[in-house]
């Protein structure tokens, strides 16, 4: 089990499905293929069916206050506008529309962030991504939906402001900070204060101690699992020594995931969670507890 035993409540369904799994898929922005777009609840409910075990999904806030499901700066390509979203009200952003999905009888809507979420209350697992500048509101806006154990918080491990917020916040949210080395790893998972039950590892290169399977196992010793991103950025920067998704089509899915089971890796955030999950399947991997 994973996480501080005074957060056991709180880590419940996360621990719950990684012993079920062994292996959790987590959903980059949901599965957008076909009608349905990116940080959706139609999404949302493919990457389900697709076999994904959590959910990523984006944060930003309206000029207004107002909280939608969407990663600020793809405004272009998603809506055919310049602005970005932050700039725009409630009312300006709730008549956009996505570009490729629109159409007649059915619009594709930004959604609004609270009832997308609220929509899946129960037993999905969601991992909220570029929020925490947001979370001296946030948080109490979180609050009130009242699923603290199926919202996965996240944020750079070197972001003392961001840690400090999450740290005086009474409601004690599952905590997976980004770390991109064994010190920002050190400066989380010590402090009683919040609830880290994972870690996001970060590393350009494999010439890294995220690479090493004892610096893995150690960590879960410690008590914090582990996630790493294999989503190909369109800046070329790899989020994890070059294994991702297009390594993935191109050579095979073992060649990108493979080693990513043999290190002991815990969860992998993808766009393609169905072919992850038929890969981790064919392993049949046994339960973790």
């Amino acid at each position: 089990m994973f996480g501080r035993a005074e957060f056991e409540q709180a880590n419940a369904l996360l621990n719950r499905k990684l012993g079920e799994r062994g292996m959790l898929v987590v959903s980059h922005r949901g599965a957008a293929v076909g009608s349905a777009a990116q940080n959706t609840a139609l999404a949302v409910r493919g990457a389900l069916l697709s076999g994904a075990d959590m959910v990523e999904i984006d944060a930003c806030a309206a000029a207004d206050g107002v909280y939608f499901a969407f990663h600020d700066g793809t405004e272009p390509e998603q809506l055919g506008i310049e602005e970005n979203l932050q700039t725009l009200t409630s009312e300006q952003i709730d008549k956009l529309r996505y570009l490729r999905v629109d159409r007649p009888g059915r619009p594709a809507t930004v959604e609004r962030l609270l009832p997308l979420l609220e929509e899946f209350k129960g037993d999905v697992l969601f991992n909220i991504d570029r929020s925490w500048w947001r979370w001296p509101i946030l948080l109490n806006l979180l609050d009130t939906l009242a699923m603290p154990a199926q919202l996965v918080l996240k944020c750079p491990a070197w972001d003392e402001s961001a840690l400090t917020q999450l740290e005086r916040h009474p409601v004690k949210y599952p905590f997976v900070p980004i770390c991109a080395s064994p010190e920002d790893a050190d400066r989380v998972i010590d402090s009683p204060d919040l609830n880290t039950v994972g870690l996001e590892l970060l590393t350009e290169t494999p010439l890294h101690p995220w690479f090493q399977r004892d610096v893995i196992e150690g960590l879960h010793e410690r008590g914090v699992f582990t996630m790493v991103s294999t989503v190909t950025l369109n800046t070329g920067i790899p989020l994890f020594g070059g294994l991702d998704d297009e390594l993935a089509l191109l050579e095979g899915l073992d060649a990108a995931f493979g080693p990513l089971v043999t290190r002991g890796i815990d969860a992998i955030q993808t766009d393609w969670p169905w072919l992850l999950r038929s890969y981790l399947d064919s392993l049949q991997p046994e339960p973790r507890f």
